[in-house]
């Protein structure tokens, strides 16, 4: 199966869209799953990927590497399916130059909190509270913005034209930053 990102030069009031929740009450997410299994997988350029960024637009995301020093490791793989996540609080301050496969070569410095707790359900319907520190945080709280239809570009504070190669440089001597690990995150408007 072929599988297609949605991207901002043809897709962007596709990707504005607010996803919707999972129904555990039909199977049809588990072949959303399996999309964005064999997506993440077979990409050596995700981190992450909200299900809406794959013509899905239901309330998943799929975590495959959110260990910075991990991230040249195409081979990792966390493997981690988030259904139905849900921000119960944020805190502290970081930043990052973030890219996205649905922003092509936009990468843009953001703001995001240190830490997220959050509320989930696994691919068992289980149901998790979990707090994400550091750049697991950032990863994950740019997908979540994804799932209500916002773009790392629409909360840029710097936004560059950058292939992958360039942002790649780039980052080596702009890594992420930790601000601040605690106090109340305030989203830069």
């Amino acid at each position: 199966m072929e599988i297609i990102t949605k991207t901002i030069e043809n897709d962007l009031e596709y990707l504005r869209q607010i996803s919707k929740p999972v129904d555990f009450k039909n199977d049809d997410w588990k072949e959303a799953v399996k999309v964005l299994d064999e997506y993440c997988k077979n990409s050596d350029t995700v981190m992450a990927m909200a299900s809406v960024q794959l013509g899905i637009p239901l309330r998943l995301v799929y975590l495959k590497n959110t260990d910075l020093e991990k991230l040249d490791d195409i081979s990792f793989n966390e493997s981690r399916i988030l259904i139905n996540p849900k921000i119960i609080s944020r805190e502290g301050l970081t930043r990052y130059y973030e890219a996205c496969a649905s922003c092509l070569d936009n990468m843009g410095l953001v703001e995001r909190p240190y830490k997220i707790k959050l509320e989930y359900f696994d691919e068992n319907k289980k149901k998790h509270t979990k707090t994400f520190k550091g750049f697991e945080s950032t990863v994950l709280s740019h997908e979540m913005d994804h799932l209500d239809g916002i773009l790392h570009i629409d909360k840029s504070i710097e936004l560059y034209q950058m292939n992958r190669d360039e942002r790649k440089r780039f980052r080596d001597t702009h890594p992420y930053e930790i601000i601040r690990k605690d106090g109340e995150f305030i989203e830069n408007k």
